[in-house]
């Protein structure tokens, strides 16, 4: 194995890119464990000056429980004793990077695997974040037709947003992304297309495990297995990873999509659609009143993004203690090897 192959793994992407089948592909793959949305990594990042001083064992305490008892964390998806993460936390490093660490690698330890990763797509946004913490980590960026992936947002119950802010939303992460890999370099930051990994899948998750310093395991193929302990029913729009990889979800925009609401997409996505391989279909220029909202929209999330970093230099220069994991290397595997 490569050094690369105890590094963190971090996936993202605009939502509905195909990271859930992702996810579940890597927690397949025998020498990773990737659990689903734990939901507290950023959150706890955000909060970080709440929980004070971490030299103090009683405030990583107070960070542990909230981790493991918090209502704004998913942490009984991972199916660990919260008593025991929590005296783990408390008797780990203090900083606020290792009691995150200290729970993936609590599940990676019961998974019986070396290493661990996360996923959640919004983290396009929240790279500089995660490599506060995790200096060392990969990412993997997956990368979907803007026009199947905006219009199956669109579908979602949880997505509150319009058209507009769906079209928005994959451009900023395919922007983002493209500098991200510029700035990091292909030994931390490797682009997917989901089309590729549907199509052929092997393929795929060998340039992957490549990329990630691993072997590639047949066994990620079959992912669905994994899936159907663990993606529950009530999630719908996540029931296909119960299933086989299919392409049947390729092209799907062409019957969802209004005829209004593909010119626009088309359009104000059209240059980097192209760039990622996806050829255009030669919708019509959409209306000016609709572009004129696009760009409005595209305007108030500039101005939202400087006010969110301007607070972001604000709140590093007042942090109590590093943020940086100091738990690093390969999982020691003390637990019971996975099922």
């Amino acid at each position: 194995m490569s050094m690369d192959s105890c590094r963190p793994i971090f996936v993202l992407g605009c939502p509905r890119s195909g990271t859930t089948l992702l996810q579940q592909m890597l927690h397949s793959h025998r020498r990773i464990a990737f659990p689903s949305e734990t939901r507290f990594v950023h959150v706890a990042y955000e909060k970080r000056h709440g929980f004070g001083d971490l030299e103090r064992a009683e405030n990583r305490r107070v960070l542990a429980e909230w981790i493991t008892g918090g209502k704004d964390t998913k942490f009984p998806v991972l199916e660990l004793d919260a008593a025991e993460v929590v005296e783990e936390i408390v008797q780990g490093p203090p900083t606020l990077g290792s009691a995150l660490a200290t729970v993936f690698r609590a599940y990676a330890r019961e998974h019986g695997k070396p290493r661990w990763g996360d996923k959640r797509p919004s983290y396009f946004r929240r790279v500089p974040m995660l490599r506060r913490m995790f200096p060392d980590a990969q990412f993997v960026h997956l990368v979907r037709d803007g026009r199947d992936a905006v219009s199956s947002l669109m579908r979602m119950p949880w997505f509150k947003g319009d058209l507009y802010a769906a079209a928005l939303t994959w451009r900023e992460a395919v922007d983002l992304g493209g500098r991200l890999g510029a700035r990091l370099g292909p030994d931390t930051f490797c682009e997917l297309r989901y089309e590729d990994l549907v199509t052929d899948p092997e393929d795929a998750l060998r340039r992957l495990c490549a990329f990630l310093g691993e072997e590639y395991d047949a066994q990620m193929t079959e992912a669905y297995r994994h899936a159907r302990r663990t993606v529950p029913l009530e999630r719908r729009w996540h029931l296909r990873t119960h299933e086989a990889v299919t392409t049947r979800q390729v092209g799907v925009w062409r019957e969802r999509m209004a005829d209004w609401e593909a010119e626009l997409v088309e359009h104000v996505l059209a240059r980097r659609l192209c760039h990622h391989g996806y050829e255009p279909a030669g919708t019509g220029r959409p209306a000016t009143a609709h572009l004129a909202r696009f760009h409005r929209l595209l305007a108030h999330r500039r101005r939202t993004r400087y006010v969110e970093a301007a607070r972001e230099r604000l709140a590093r220069s007042r942090e109590p203690n590093p943020v940086v994991s100091w738990l690093t290397g390969p999982v020691p595997l003390t637990g019971r090897p996975e099922d």
